[in-house]
């Protein structure tokens, strides 16, 4: 807590859809490489910042907003795997996605049938805690 240097490693260069920038950030992951990935919930994507890296790469959605397999709409909690797989709760599609490395669109693993309570639906998916050793999602009420 000495160090009094901060180090940008992702955006930095004002609010926009450029890969300097991101929009409305809310949700990161580091993984074991020190990438950062980045849920962009105003662009509808995930950026990944490797590590020293001037512009990122969109890792998920980028193709605006929508319900499509190769979009996102208001992208929030993410986990990235040691595969590289990316896992990201799909807000207002009310699903959760994966994304495979070097995927052009994802699957839909949870949710994706509109809101609701139904074993089937989500209600506006934003973090979830993931355990990998034990591979389950878990919600908390």
């Amino acid at each position: 807590m000495g160090d009094n240097n901060v180090t940008i490693v992702a955006g930095g260069n004002g609010r926009g859809a450029g890969l300097n920038q991101l929009y409305w950030p809310r949700y990161m992951f580091v993984d074991q490489q020190q990438a950062v990935y980045v849920s962009d919930y105003g662009n509808h994507r995930v950026m990944k910042w490797n590590k020293g890296a001037k512009e990122g790469i969109v890792v998920a959605g980028g193709q605006g907003q929508g319900n499509a397999l190769t979009q996102l709409y208001d992208p929030q909690g993410l986990f990235v795997d040691t595969l590289g797989t990316i896992y990201v709760a799909d807000t207002l599609n009310q699903r959760v996605m994966r994304w495979p490395k070097g995927a052009n669109q994802g699957t839909v693993i949870a949710g994706g049938n509109g809101y609701g309570a139904g074993a089937n639906q989500l209600w506006n998916p934003m973090v979830f805690p993931w355990t990998e050793t034990s591979h389950q999602i878990l919600e908390y009420k």
